[in-house]
């Protein structure tokens, strides 16, 4: 399918809509930009362009900073001026929702990722294209994650080379080495390497591993035995400390290879002070609460925390954590949906992309007069407020963090009031 013409509006996903005979979403473009397509393919119902120019650019526009922006999925709004994205966030997300709230952007626009997942395959180290998750980028930076990411792939590189180790084939479903994860403590300089493999360690990979990355606080061999395209394995320690740690304001934070850590260390001081600044009461539930990112956080604050955790690796990460802070707060091992939810003056609900589904009719059924919904999915967050939680809750007040600079994404952080 051909067509050309002004770029109107952006999608949810952060794509631009050109507006002809059936609707083309364009990545990298912006409001404004007039393009020209002259390939397009069909990916879940729609049209998507495959080969365009944009013939005249939108005074929206910047100069993107990475060199492979263009080609890389990880950044689709680098093009666009930051104050420009904001509002972009805050539309997309009225447009979903319904609610207009004010927005914070992230005290940094480059450098703020902690934690990189680097793709090791036969077509290059790096990260995939934008909706080809069979063509990957070979990167030699990425400004958003670290300065020092082409030391790392070097290293990896030259690690490989010595030992002969050879990269996934990601159509063949073979090879050795598959991912290098990366982890950065932005406030305390602390390093973390992981390899995730298809094959276990051996005395040799060893000795060579901690020659290669002997700047690593901590090093580990990740083994992974199905063929999944994800960076997962069966973390082993090979070097250093099993944990490195992220210092949040006054709050310090253990992080292992397998459990979850917001990215954007520089954003996660925003996003904590405005789930603590909707916090009511002394007593404060954390579902979803993962290693208790904000349950140590509001226990600092002298708020009473219990924490509600599948996971069983994370909670026990949780309670470390505050032993660590020394703070009043007690995680255990539990399904949200499952909870049995007592006399608590505040929930705080961080669940995954899908959304809260069961928990939340179980919180509509509840006595909390007070919930802190976070959410990094407003259309999930649509669902759970329509269909559940509207029921005995009204929206009080919200915010939004832009802990994802130059990508669509954003985190909101929903206060819900039990009506009367």
């Amino acid at each position: 399918m051909k067509a050309q013409g002004y770029i109107e509006e952006m999608s949810d996903e952060g794509l631009g809509v050109l507006k002809a005979e059936k609707p083309v979403y364009v990545p990298y473009t912006a409001v404004g930009d007039f393009v020209r397509v002259h390939k397009t393919r069909r990916r879940f119902g729609r049209y998507i362009a495959e080969k365009f120019e944009v013939v005249e650019f939108s005074q929206l526009r910047q100069t993107p900073r990475c060199m492979h922006f263009g080609k890389c999925g990880g950044c689709l709004w680098q093009h666009i001026k930051y104050k420009e994205q904001l509002k972009l966030k805050q539309e997309n997300f009225k447009k979903i929702t319904g609610i207009a709230t004010d927005i914070k952007g992230s005290p940094k626009l480059f450098g703020f990722r902690n934690s990189s997942n680097f793709i090791v395959t036969t077509q290059g180290i790096g990260f995939k294209e934008y909706s080809r998750p069979l063509s990957i980028v070979d990167v030699k930076e990425c400004p958003v994650f670290s300065s020092k990411t082409w030391e790392y792939l070097r290293t990896l590189k030259e690690f490989m080379r010595e030992e002969n180790l050879k990269a996934w084939n990601l159509k063949r479903k073979r090879g050795d080495v598959h991912y290098l994860s990366v982890r950065e403590g932005k406030f305390t300089g602390e390093i973390m390497i992981s390899l995730i493999a298809h094959i276990k360690l051996n005395e040799k990979f060893t000795e060579a591993f901690r020659d290669y990355f002997h700047f690593a606080d901590s090093l580990y061999w990740s083994f992974k035995a199905d063929e999944r395209d994800d960076p997962r394995g069966e973390a082993e320690l090979i070097a250093g400390e099993p944990y490195i740690s992220e210092k949040i304001g006054d709050v310090v934070y253990l992080i292992h290879p397998n459990t979850f850590f917001q990215a954007n260390s520089y954003a996660l001081p925003l996003l904590l002070k405005a789930v603590e600044g909707f916090t009511e009461g002394e007593k404060v539930l954390d579902l979803y609460s993962g290693v208790g990112t904000f349950g140590i956080w509001l226990a600092k604050r002298g708020f009473k925390v219990e924490g509600v955790e599948v996971n069983s690796f994370a909670v026990e990460m949780a309670n470390k954590n505050a032993e660590l802070n020394g703070v009043d707060a007690v995680f255990r091992i539990g399904k949200a949906e499952e909870t049995a939810i007592g006399d608590y003056d505040t929930a705080v609900v961080d669940p995954p992309r899908r959304g809260l589904k069961e928990t939340a009719e179980l919180l509509a059924k509840s006595s909390i007069e007070n919930i802190i919904y976070v959410s990094c999915n407003p259309k999930a967050f649509k669902l759970d407020y329509e269909n559940h939680l509207k029921k005995a809750y009204q929206i009080e007040d919200a915010l939004l963090i832009d802990m994802f600079p130059h990508t669509p994404h954003v985190e909101a952080v929903i206060n819900l009031k039990v009506k009367r």
